[in-house]
């Protein structure tokens, strides 16, 4: 237990930590908390002075000024909660804002084997209602719980100013305030985890299901779905349940003890009064005290309930931070403005796990500045492996990556990128316009580029058919235009960045006759003194590279050009004649 109470302090650190760029607002929040904190004890002062020094001594004129002076605190009390409940939310839900921007930064930096073993819906958990969980604590649980705390020592101030017996007396019910809250930490800590645990497996669940959802109609498992639905929805369900079992349990119990210890205030001073040694002034006085003084802990325990839902999410937030697999990258300066596109695979093995299930075994080739290479090999030979390594989405286990001369650990990874171009099979879009899918946001890149990159492969006629023309939304995943239409639009994304290299990962495997032609003209001219790398299913893309590499079970079989491996009558033959004889035959006919 001793763990976790540390635990928790050094998880509260870090999460106060996020309020340190607005630390002197903070510090303005907590001065107008302790103004507050001080104002509304004076008000059962300024009773008991009411009763003792002028209804007593029958003083209207000095009721009168009393009044005035409830209703100035009053007021005064009214205006900085105002102004504490709007300054407080406003300091939180930048800090929050700091917070989900942080860890979407950190999440955007991480390679794609982070996303290979993180579930997605995980991931929205963490940067929607993970952090969603930190709202109170960082808009006013810190400058509210220090209000409370200073609002306890005013009142208990007061009262023993009024009379010590009676605030001992109000005093006593504090031990075991301690032991109810102390037994409600311990219960709800463990229940709070569960429920952040749950939420992140039921968005999990909708994210993937839903994106597959055409899979799951399409096999008819509606049924088997809602089953393994209705199971994690309702543990989700009892987790919930099991915190609110404990609320219920917790708040009667702080009613009770406040309850029972107005009482035993009014019993001892009503003994002291009727004995003459109380005045009639200080009894009431000390009633509100002792309603004001359980209305801080009210309110501390209720911060409390907060916070342990805070310390669930902070937990889960802090161990996607504190895990950064990002790829290493070099300090110093970009090394080229331009690259000229020579590529060297030297003995290069690849795992996509960490214990060793090579993809790639001793990979080795050279491809020289503006040749068209295309890699060929049955499904899982390491095909997109090796495009992928090229961009450095992994990190290679052995071996080494040259481009240029350099090893390509030594660029940056955004400039390296930015100078490779990508077409892959799946083209992705983005809910928006066609422009911004093809511009991607970029302040450089101008809707005139945009055009002229969609006439050099003879994409503009479409684009200017569709409604709004440029400005279309394409709705999410491009779902309002054809598998062709998209895969064209990827190609005008490529082109707009005019990259040094290029990479065609089986971009025109699914798309029709019709844009294959559109997008084989393009490419005549694309292809031209850039160098290339092309994984293909079609034959008129394989015959005009300059070399073709063959991989099977992820090494490096053969490589030639079309004609060679043919007549070597090896691995390449024997694919061609499964793969690619049909197709010579049908562009035949």
């Amino acid at each position: 237990m001793a763990d976790k109470r540390g635990l928790d302090g050094r998880i509260l650190r870090r999460i106060v930590g996020y309020l340190m760029p607005y630390k002197h607002w903070v510090l303005l929040a907590f001065v107008l908390v302790m103004v507050a904190a001080f104002v509304g004890p004076v008000r059962p002062k300024l009773v008991q002075l009411a009763i003792d020094d002028y209804i007593v001594p029958n003083d209207l004129t000095g009721i009168h000024v009393i009044i005035l002076l409830l209703l100035g605190a009053a007021v005064v009390e009214a205006v900085l909660g105002f102004i504490n409940a709007y300054f407080t939310q406003w300091i939180g839900q930048s800090a929050i804002y700091d917070v989900r921007v942080r860890v979407y930064r950190h999440i955007q930096r991480q390679p794609l084997g982070f996303f290979d073993r993180t579930p997605i819906g995980r991931l929205i958990t963490r940067t929607t209602s993970d952090v969603e969980s930190l709202s109170d604590v960082l808009s006013a649980g810190v400058v509210l719980i220090m209000g409370d705390l200073f609002r306890l020592v005013f009142i208990t101030a007061f009262m023993f100013s009024l009379d010590w017996v009676l605030a001992i007396v109000t005093l006593c019910a504090m031990p075991f305030m301690l032991w109810v809250t102390n037994w409600f930490k311990r219960s709800v800590r463990a229940e709070y985890r569960q429920v952040r645990k749950q939420v992140a497996r039921l968005n999990a669940f909708l994210q993937e299901h839903i994106t597959g959802m055409k899979i799951v109609q399409l096999f008819g498992r509606e049924k088997e779905e809602i089953k393994a639905f209705v199971k994690i929805n309702d543990h989700h369900r009892s987790a919930h349940l099991k915190t609110v079992f404990y609320h219920s349990l917790f708040w009667p119990a702080v009613d009770i003890l406040a309850t029972s210890t107005i009482g035993l205030v009014l019993w001892v001073g009503g003994i002291r009064a009727l004995a003459g040694g109380l005045t009639v002034g200080v009894l009431i006085a000390f009633v509100q005290y002792a309603r004001q003084f359980f209305q801080p802990i009210r309110n501390l325990s209720n911060q409390f309930n907060t916070l342990q839902s805070a310390m669930a999410g902070a937990e889960r937030i802090f161990d996607v931070l504190d895990r950064d697999y990002s790829l290493r990258e070099p300090s110093g300066p970009i090394p080229a403005d331009v690259i000229e596109g020579h590529i060297e695979f030297r003995g290069v093995w690849f795992s996509y796990s960490e214990e060793p299930d090579w993809v790639l075994r001793d990979v080795s080739f050279t491809i020289t500045p503006g040749q068209t290479v295309a890699i060929v090999g049955a499904t899982g030979s390491g095909k997109t492996t090796i495009i992928s390594l090229l961009l450095r989405f992994y990190d290679i286990q052995k071996g080494q990556i040259l481009l240029d001369g350099r090893d390509i650990c030594t660029y940056r990874l955004g400039y390296l990128r930015w100078r490779i171009g990508l077409v892959l099979q799946d083209a992705f879009l983005f809910s928006g316009s066609v422009e911004r899918n093809i511009s991607l946001g970029h302040p450089d890149v101008t809707l005139d580029q945009v055009r002229r990159a969609a006439e050099s492969i003879g994409a503009n006629e479409f684009i200017e058919r569709l409604p709004g023309g440029y400005q279309h939304d394409v709705h999410e995943r491009g779902k309002s235009l054809s598998h062709g239409q998209r895969q064209l639009l990827s190609f005008i994304r490529v082109l707009v960045y005019d990259p040094d290299l290029l990479v065609l990962d089986e971009a025109t495997s699914s798309v029709d006759t019709e844009t294959e032609h559109t997008i084989q003209r393009a490419l005549g001219k694309l292809l031209k003194n850039r160098t290339s790398l092309i994984i293909a299913h079609r034959l008129s893309t394989i015959r005009h590279a300059d070399m073709i590499l063959v991989l099977h079970k992820g090494k490096l079989r053969q490589r030639g050009t079309h004609d060679e491996l043919i007549a070597q009558d090896g691995l390449y033959h024997t694919l061609y004649a499964l793969q690619y004889k049909h197709q010579e035959v049908a562009a035949a006919a």
